[in-house]
């Protein structure tokens, strides 16, 4: 059994409204393959087609105030509701008490201790691991439940020897934005060719997409809409290398937000849950499923 995390930052499941919500807009047609044709939007979800599943799972947990970063993708990393511990949600990092939970347990310690090859494919630039140790950037909930895991962040190095995946998925951004002149540039389908074949060597493998959130707060339908759709373009990649025997693919978020240009803040809006796979191990692995304390026990009676 082996499971790919592809976490998407700030996605929300928002009505069909193509004049806010890019999702009803931009051209997806790899996603849209999986899901008999619809769209990424509420009036679809749920559904169960032959290749995935979508499903629309609360981010609100019971606590009032809109969802945010480091609470909701804390709950995705340890199954815990956080939010509802502390009585308020918080971001976009974690403070000392939401740190303080990640690291007495979570996801990866667990899959740690059952022996699971685990692969985080984020690559990391030299300025990001600087700003870490000067104590000028803290670290997002997703890096520090690996670090808190004694799991290593890749690096530059592990960029060009093709054992990681950038941000941006092709590097661009490496050479771009921060002046990294010596990184392999790939095509948004190889970068999903990549990423099928990293997580093919691994029993747990995690991707973390930011960009999206980012979108979401800059209210450009043009920026969006092409956001997702070279995100569509890796999954067409990742789908045209995938052996779906004994594997799923799970996508989903930590809050809404990119599905609603109508404001730059969070949104109360469910997120989706899109699992790709055999029909009985989605089934399996679905089951019950409704919030964002869902996921990571779904993920650890999966690889069990």
């Amino acid at each position: 059994m082996n499971l790919l995390f592809i976490f998407v930052d700030g996605v929300g499941l928002g009505p069909d409204n193509p004049e806010t919500n890019p999702f009803a807009r931009a051209s997806m047609p790899a996603i849209k393959g999986l899901i008999d044709g619809a769209k990424l939007t509420i009036e679809h979800a749920p559904i169960n087609s032959q290749s995935a599943t979508l499903l629309a799972l609360d981010a609100s947990l019971q606590v009032a105030g809109l969802p945010q970063s480091a609470t909701g993708q804390a709950v995705l990393m340890t199954g815990r509701n956080i939010p509802a511990e502390l009585g308020y949600h918080y971001g976009p990092k974690p403070n000392q008490a939401i740190a303080d939970i990640i690291e007495s347990g979570n996801l990866i310690k667990t899959l740690r201790l059952a022996n699971k090859k685990i692969s985080f494919l984020n690559a990391y630039p030299p300025g990001y691991f600087d700003a870490i140790k000067s104590k000028r950037r803290l670290y997002a909930a997703i890096p520090l439940t690996l670090i808190s895991s004694g799991l290593p962040l890749y690096t530059q190095t592990d960029l060009i020897n093709g054992m990681a995946v950038s941000a941006d998925f092709t590097g661009a951004g490496w050479k771009n934005h921060l002046g990294i002149e010596n990184i392999p540039e790939l095509t948004l389908f190889e970068a999903g060719c990549r990423i099928a074949k990293l997580a093919s060597e691994f029993d747990f493998t995690l991707f973390e997409y930011w960009l999206s959130d980012y979108a979401g707060h800059g209210r450009d339908m043009k920026i969006a809409c092409k956001l997702l759709e070279d995100f569509d373009t890796v999954i067409g990649g990742l789908l045209d290398n995938w052996n779906s025997k004994n594997s799923l693919i799970l996508i989903t978020s930590d809050h809404g937000n990119l599905e609603d240009l109508s404001t730059r803040k969070h949104t109360e809006n469910p997120v989706p849950a899109l699992i790709i796979g055999s029909s009985h191990l989605r089934s399996k692995f679905t089951s019950g499923m409704k919030d964002l304390t869902d996921i990571t026990p779904a993920i650890i009676n999966f690889l069990s």
